[in-house]
């Protein structure tokens, strides 16, 4: 369940932004792999959907579960007091819908424990032969997707120096690169949910597969929001 409000106007001028270390052309360039991802995610011949949706939503949970496992002792409840993207602050809710204030690592922590859970579920994921998928399956991996998407972008948006100290933001943009046309191949995440990160995705979506690991360009989207918005 994601809501958002945004915040009054109260007079002040707006913070101006912090620069985005992750959209220098520098590190935008930088990727692990010159594979055309489009053709990868795209749904092979002879293979039924949920379970195409199934595999590649269970490898994206295990790939940015390990991505942020590399950053999580910099990710801690005095660094990230709020699950904070640019201006965007984010909120988990229960399975009542009880709205619950938490910081970023104790967010990440409710994300990666309600996916391990669905994800080992037979009757949601189902790994024998001739069991079926739940018909609430697609709305089920939406929603998978849309954490998922929260966690890569609180990383590039707080934890991107220390990735680049770890050498590992080659990593990061591949996983990124790779997700992002996934969702958009299966319309898994509404559009207004990653504008957030639309400069990013923008410039690593744009170079990919066309041989881009080592020469990449820079297009940064104007239009940055200075106001706090809650989700």
């Amino acid at each position: 369940l994601c809501r958002k409000s945004k915040g009054k106007p109260n007079g002040k001028k707006p913070v101006p932004e912090e620069k985005k270390l992750y959209l220098e052309p520098e590190y935008t360039k930088l990727r692990i792999t010159d594979f055309e991802f489009k053709e990868l995610v795209m749904l092979p011949r002879e293979i039924d959907l949920n379970e195409w949706l199934a595999s590649n939503t269970t490898t994206f949970f295990h790939h940015i579960n390990l991505q942020y496992s590399t950053i999580s002792e910099f990710c801690t409840g005095e660094s990230c007091q709020t699950m904070a993207v640019c201006n965007t602050q984010y909120y988990w809710y229960d399975e009542r819908g009880k709205k619950i204030k938490c910081t970023a690592p104790q967010y990440v922590d409710f994300v990666m424990s309600s996916v391990q859970k669905l994800v080992t579920d037979e009757d949601v994921f189902p790994t024998k032969y001739g069991k079926e998928f739940p018909n609430s399956f697609e709305s089920l991996v939406k929603k998978i997707c849309k954490y998922l998407f929260h966690v890569l972008a609180h990383i590039y948006s707080s934890h991107f120096k220390e990735t680049l100290a770890l050498e590992l933001h080659g990593h990061l943009n591949t996983l990124y690169t790779h997700f992002i046309l996934f969702i958009r191949e299966f319309n898994l995440v509404d559009p207004k949910e990653t504008t957030i990160m639309d400069d990013l995705t923008e410039i690593l979506c744009s170079s990919s597969g066309s041989g881009n690991s080592s020469n990449g360009s820079s297009n940064s989207s104007a239009g940055a929001q200075n106001h706090v918005k809650e989700r």
